[in-house]
C-alpha cells in the first residue's frame, strides 16, 4: 500500500522578525529625516505605533530596541546611559536603502526631461539589446536571446537553423573614469515654508554615493555643503547632515568644487549643485556680504565669473534647482548658459530620478 500524499493549507508562522522587519524599514526613514538622532526616531516611531498599532504583545517596541542593539544597528552611548547613536553598520543600511529607494523606480524610457544617451561599441556591458547589425563582434552577441528568437521563427526541427534575422546584440558602454563633485545647499530656506528639502538632497546624495561605490568604483565622488560658507563631508557624514541658520554662499560652494577637480587626474570632471534658492552671500575678509532681497548683482556677477571659470576649465555644471519661482528661472537659465551646462527645474520626487540619469549619461561620453 503506497504512502501517497496528505495536502493542507499552508499557515506560515508568525515570527518576531516580521515584526522587526516591518518597523526597522520605518526606523530607517526617520533615522534619515531625524539626522541621526535615534532618540528622536524612536519617539516618532511610538507615535506610529500607537496611531496604528504597528505592534502586539508578542513583540513590542522593547523587543525592537533590544533587536537593533542585538544586530548591531544601534550602541548604548557610554557616557550617558539609555541614550543611542547608529553604528557604521547603519549608516551602510540606510545608504543602501536610499539606493534601493530611488534606484529601485528608474525605468527606462520614463525620463521625460531629457533625450535618452545612444551607447555605441565600447567595453562595458549594458542591458540593452538590440538587433545585430554589420560591424558588430562575436562577443556582443546574446546567444540566450538570438537562440530563442530562432526557435520561435524556424520551429523546432530535426535542423537547428539560425539566420542573421535572429540574430541580437548587448550593448555595451565606454568605460570612463569620471570625478563628480556634488555641491547640496544646507541654507535655511532648505526647510522653509513647511517643506523639508534637505532629507531628498542628503538621500539623493547618499544613494549615488552607494550606486558609485558599487558600480563605478573607480570614478571619484566629492560631496560638499554649501551655506555660509563651503566645506567638503565624508560619505559618512551624510546621514547627519542638518540645515543650518545659513545664507547661500554658492561662490564659496563653486570655489570649493572646482579647487577639488583640479587635484584629480582624470578626463572626465562635472558639478551637480542641488539647491533651491538664489545666490545671496559671499565671503569679504573675515566677514560676510549678504542680501536676501532679489538678485543683488555684487553676488551674481561673482557667480557668473566662475560659471565661466568652470566652463574654461571644461568642467559643466548641472543645476538641479528644487524650486520654480521665475526670477530664479531667470538666473539659472543666464548660469547655464554661461558655463555651458545644463539645468533641471524639479520637484522633490523627480530628483533622484534626474541625478541618476545624468551621471550615466556622462559616463557615457568625454565631457
Amino acid at each position: 500500500m503506497s504512502a501517497g500524499f496528505r495536502f493542507r493549507d499552508f499557515v506560515p508562522e508568525e515570527s518576531s522578525e516580521k515584526g522587526f522587519e516591518t518597523l526597522f524599514k520605518l526606523f530607517m526613514q526617520l533615522v534619515t529625516i531625524t539626522s541621526g538622532d535615534v532618540a528622536e526616531a524612536l519617539s516618532w516611531l511610538n507615535e506610529l505605533d500607537k496611531q496604528y498599532g504597528l505592534t502586539d504583545n508578542d513583540y513590542g517596541m522593547g523587543n525592537f530596541i533590544e533587536d537593533l542593539k542585538k544586530k548591531g544597528y544601534i550602541d548604548e552611548n557610554e557616557q550617558e546611559k539609555g541614550a543611542f547613536k547608529i553604528t557604521s553598520k547603519t549608516e551602510q543600511g540606510i545608504r543602501k536603502s536610499a539606493l534601493e529607494e530611488i534606484f529601485g523606480k528608474l525605468k527606462k524610457g520614463n525620463s521625460g526631461n531629457h533625450r535618452t544617451p545612444q551607447t555605441g561599441q565600447g567595453d562595458e556591458l549594458s542591458t540593452d539589446i538590440r538587433d545585430f547589425r554589420f560591424g558588430d563582434s562575436l562577443e556582443q552577441i546574446s546567444m540566450t536571446e538570438s537562440i530563442r528568437n530562432a526557435q520561435l521563427n524556424h520551429g523546432l526541427t530535426d535542423e537547428f537553423m539560425l539566420a542573421e534575422g535572429d540574430l541580437e546584440v548587448r550593448e555595451t558602454e565606454h568605460k570612463t573614469q569620471t570625478s563628480t563633485v556634488l555641491m547640496i545647499d544646507i541654507s535655511h530656506s532648505m526647510i522653509l515654508y513647511g517643506e523639508d528639502r534637505i532629507t531628498p538632497a542628503k538621500k539623493v546624495a547618499m544613494a549615488l554615493a552607494e550606486l558609485v561605490k558599487q558600480k563605478y568604483p573607480k570614478d571619484f565622488l566629492d560631496v560638499i555643503v554649501f551655506g555660509n560658507d563651503a566645506w567638503p563631508i565624508t560619505i559618512k557624514d551624510l546621514p547627519y547632515l542638518e540645515v543650518g541658520p545659513y545664507h547661500t554662499n554658492t561662490v564659496a560652494g563653486l570655489e570649493l568644487a572646482l579647487d577639488l577637480l583640479r587635484k584629480r587626474k582624470t578626463a572626465n570632471k562635472q558639478i551637480f549643485m542641488i539647491t533651491d534658492g538664489k545666490p545671496t552671500c559671499l565671503k569679504e575678509g573675515n566677514g560676510y556680504y549678504k542680501n536676501s532681497f532679489g538678485l543683488d548683482r555684487k553676488v551674481v556677477n561673482k557667480t557668473l565669473n566662475l560659471a565661466a571659470a568652470a566652463r574654461r576649465l571644461k568642467v559643466p555644471i548641472t543645476t538641479f534647482m528644487i524650486a520654480s519661482d521665475p526670477y530664479l528661472q531667470q538666473f539659472v537659465e543666464e548660469f547655464t548658459q554661461v558655463n555651458q551646462g545644463k539645468a533641471y527645474y524639479s520637484s522633490l520626487k523627480g530628483l533622484g530620478h534626474l541625478v541618476f540619469e545624468d551621471y550615466k549619461r556622462n559616463r557615457r561620453k568625454t565631457l
